[in-house]
């Protein structure tokens, strides 16, 4: 029987869902330098962030599951990336994997929402299950711009993690990413504003 649906303190949801991410940005600075070795092999400081990071994320998702009743497919995509690329990573002690993860994740998703608005369709509006009461229009346009946004955070994933050093990398990841969809939707709030229709309460 699925839980009812709550909504826990603004600022508890808050930690739980970047609280994890802030906390690999300061062990990876923390351990960067670090090299420990286990059986023979070395793991250097961003191996030994993952350690941390993955298991934290898999329990603050599993907390919010437990307070809200229920976690967005948007989450439940990225958890998923999250704790099988940072298995890999760890396993194949290659960081490379893990870096990976957001060209995975923002590629995916924009390959999901171009396919929707092929067919007509804004899977955006179907993953916020209603969240925004937007016109049809609204959200085709908003989902056609953030297929095109994803697509691009996904290339800028590639070309920092390739070209830039794990320490560039780690503040992309955790701060830049945040920064730049935060960005997004404030340049979108007019689109938002145009296309914002009144719910019906009768």
């Amino acid at each position: 029987m699925r839980p009812p649906e709550t909504q826990p303190n603004p600022r508890l949801r808050q930690i739980l869902e970047f609280g994890p991410l802030l906390v690999f940005l300061g062990a990876y600075f923390w351990f960067r330098t670090t090299v420990i070795t286990l059986g023979g092999i070395e793991y250097e400081g961003f191996i030994i962030a993952i350690v941390i990071f993955a298991p934290l994320q898999l329990a603050a998702a599993l907390i919010l599951r437990r307070l809200t009743g229920k976690l967005s497919r948007m989450q439940v995509a990225t958890l998923i990336l999250v704790v099988v690329l940072g298995a890999i990573t760890v396993a194949l002690n290659d960081e490379r994997f893990f870096k990976m993860k957001s060209t995975f994740v923002f590629g995916t998703f924009s390959l999901l929402l171009w396919i929707g608005i092929a067919r007509g369709q804004s899977y955006f509006a179907y993953v916020l299950e209603g969240a925004l009461p937007l016109s049809h229009d609204g959200w085709m346009i908003l989902t056609r711009r953030l297929a095109w946004f994803f697509a691009a955070v996904a290339v800028a994933n590639e070309l920092i993690w390739r070209n830039f050093s794990t320490d560039i990398y780690v503040l992309w990841d955790t701060l830049g990413q945040m920064a730049v969809m935060f960005a997004f939707f404030i340049a979108n709030f007019r689109l938002i504003e145009a296309h914002w229709q009144e719910l019906d309460e009768n």
